[in-house]
């Protein structure tokens, strides 16, 4: 016994049960075995978290499929409607990618996650909540880039652009868009460049440069023609419609009266009271662009109903351009 106390020398099976016998103590008693390390509250959680978070093919169908159906109802009801909701399932994915193995599961998750959080961001921003906008755009890119999806970093990257339109750092916003679509290049579908170009004549024009925004503007429709939809990219909602109330709003925030044509053609595209959000937008640009006519009651009308939709809808954004109208 001596030689194993002081050479710290193992003991046997044989020689520990004949001294747990003599001492009439357990093994454990005698210090002959250790105690098994118990797992820490910390290893116990992230074992659980690892198991929990083992993404399928079927999970991630079944994400896409709430992110789509969110998506629907943002563009029917506003987000100030549905933002809690979009913001507890980009919560949901985080959790989900965060503690998944990597594989190809992994980034399909996280291309959703990149396109759940830029419809957060921007209800985040039609609500007025720029930082909470820029936060969750900031969460889009990083999805993006993990998820290895050139469209929808493009797509994050150059809708963040427009918080700086909203703080009035238009030549910023050009640069990021720009920037956007210089690096999606050509890997990209058409109708996704199409929106690209889009975005980037509307950043142009806030930014006063008329030729450039209204070359922006046809290299979008050239693209549009080429490529009118494609069903990978269901954040991306584009149509001749659309371009044409895209192009409305470019020469009205250029003080153009032009503006009326593209912008009636849109609405009568779009119908009364389906999408509120963008139809709100749509009627602010008519007032403008009926204002820069010289027709101040036909511009008053269009701002008062744009009012009444972003009430329902609460839009902050277009709020804040309904006021000035109304205060004119």
């Amino acid at each position: 016994m001596a030689v194993w106390e002081n050479e710290d020398g193992a003991v046997s099976g044989y020689y520990r049960d004949l001294i747990c016998d003599a001492y009439g103590k357990t093994p454990l008693e005698l210090g002959l075995v250790e105690l098994p390390a118990t797992p820490t509250p910390e290893s116990v959680e992230l074992a659980e978290r690892l198991t929990l978070s083992r993404l399928d093919g079927g999970l991630v169908e079944l994400l896409r499929g709430h992110t789509q159906s969110i998506r629907m109802m943002d563009r029917r009801l506003g987000g100030a409607t549905i933002y809690q909701q979009t913001a507890a399932h980009v919560e949901q994915i985080v959790k989900l990618v965060r503690y998944a193995l990597p594989g190809p599961h992994r980034e399909a998750a996280a291309d959703e996650l990149g396109q759940a959080a830029a419809l957060g961001g921007w209800q985040a921003l039609d609500m007025g909540r720029l930082d909470e906008a820029w936060r969750l755009h900031e969460v889009a890119t990083a999805a993006s880039r993990e998820s290895g999806r050139p469209a929808g970093l493009a797509y994050a990257r150059a809708q963040q652009a427009f918080i700086l339109l909203d703080v009035d750092r238009a030549a910023e916003a050009c640069e990021m868009i720009r920037r956007a679509r210089e690096d999606a290049g050509s890997g990209v579908p058409a109708v996704l460049l199409s929106w690209l170009h889009a975005a980037e004549g509307e950043a142009l024009a806030a930014d006063g440069q008329r030729n450039n925004a209204l070359r922006a503007l046809d290299l979008a429709a050239d693209n549009l023609a080429a490529g009118a939809s494609d069903d990978s990219l269901p954040f991306v909602m584009l149509g001749a419609g659309h371009l044409a109330r895209w192009r409305g709003h470019c020469l009205a925030r250029l003080g153009d009266e032009q503006a009326i044509d593209d912008l009636s053609d849109a609405l009568a595209v779009m119908g009364e009271g389906r999408y509120g959000r963008a139809e709100a937008s749509l009627r602010v640009d008519l007032a403008i662009a009926f204002r820069a006519r010289g027709d101040s009651t036909e511009s008053r009308l269009h701002a008062q109903r744009a009012a009444d939709l972003a009430g329902r809808t609460g839009s902050e954004r277009q709020r804040r351009r309904i006021a000035g109208l109304l205060s004119a």
